[in-house]
């Protein structure tokens, strides 16, 4: 246990000290900006932890013009990757601008501390919580070979260990969910197999190497309505995002609400002035009807909650995730 943490650790602090010598790609929103109030006094910065054209990073660039319109002041991008977000995560968590913000994942701000020994920020302590912008379900996909329902689960049973499932990574929340779906179905026992990214995971299901994965349904339903793939259920109740594919309830599966999310925080010395005018802001923007609309284009429910509720859906899903990790004894090497 000794080694593996300081290994972890050891890997982790390199790939920050790499990151942090890049250089930032970014975007500006600034047309049509109002003035400038007491905050912000210079522009803002929305650090995201993956690729452009990644779909946290198309959430922060929806949000990013109509926030500038608001604020006065340009909203400036920077794609920070590496760690599974969790290095833009950390330079947020370090920030002490006042201006530096960021959108990042679930994983970032729940599982992380529990997953990565070395995690060089504590995400339960080292962020002030703004909103929650995004959610979608998981969809529970498999071989269109293979019957749906609750026959799907049975075939799965049967096969036992025999069956493999994919996620994009060690520690992602397709990797967990995929463990709460084992505890919560008796019998259930596929084994996992990592891939660099859902299009890996897709081409590995379609050509027989794994037998089933969860992936959000933005990337699932083109494959479906191919017939290449085939939808069991969703996590949680029916998604708009997907009308015509059943939740795991109706296949037998309780208790199973996991979803994927991107959320708007700044470090926890965020000043009150921030707070409070972003409290007002993002949340207006988030649900105003065209911004919903390029969100749900993009695979994404618009939600925008406070600032107290996305703390409460953080120490939720913690907690779910934590015991899902204790119990099931995954780390990350």
């Amino acid at each position: 246990m000794k080694t593996f943490a300081v290994r972890a650790h050891h890997a982790l602090r390199a790939t920050f000290l790499i990151a942090a010598c890049a250089l930032p790609a970014w975007t500006c929103a600034q047309n049509n900006l109002k003035p400038a109030k007491d905050w912000p006094s210079r522009p803002i910065r929305i650090l995201v932890g993956f690729p452009g054209g990644s779909t946290p990073d198309m959430a922060a660039r929806t949000l990013a013009e109509p926030l500038a319109r608001a604020l006065g002041q340009p909203v400036i991008i920077e794609n920070r990757t590496g760690a599974s977000g969790n290095i833009a995560a950390d330079q947020v968590a370090k920030a002490s601008d006042d201006h530096t913000l960021g959108v990042l994942i679930n994983g970032n701000l729940t599982s992380a501390g529990q997953l990565y020994p070395g995690l060089p920020y504590q995400p339960g302590k080292d962020f002030a919580p703004i909103s929650l912008l995004t959610t979608a379900p998981l969809m529970l996909v498999a071989p269109a070979s293979l019957p749906g329902g609750a026959e799907f689960f049975a075939a799965a049973r049967q096969a036992g260990g025999q069956w493999n499932y994919g996620s994009v990574g060690n520690g992602s929340v397709a990797h967990l969910g995929m463990e709460l779906l084992k505890s919560r179905v008796p019998g259930l026992a596929p084994v996992h197999i990592p891939y660099p990214g859902n299009p890996q995971v897709v081409t590995a299901m379609m050509g027989g190497q794994i037998q089933m994965a969860l992936i959000p349904p933005g990337l699932a339903m083109p494959h479906i309505r191919s017939g290449k793939l085939r939808a069991i259920g969703l996590s949680g109740g029916r998604s708009a995002l997907a009308p015509d594919v059943p939740p795991l309830a109706d296949a037998g599966v309780q208790n199973f609400n996991l979803e994927v999310w991107t959320a708007l925080v700044g470090p926890v010395g965020l000043s009150r002035a921030a707070q409070t005018r972003l409290a007002q802001e993002v949340p207006r923007i988030i649900r105003d009807a065209e911004i919903r609309q390029k969100l749900f284009s993009q695979g994404w429910q618009a939600v925008g909650t406070s600032s107290d509720g996305l703390r409460s859906r953080i120490k939720e899903e913690t907690a779910v995730l934590g015991t899902i990790i204790q119990t099931r004894g995954i780390k990350i090497e």
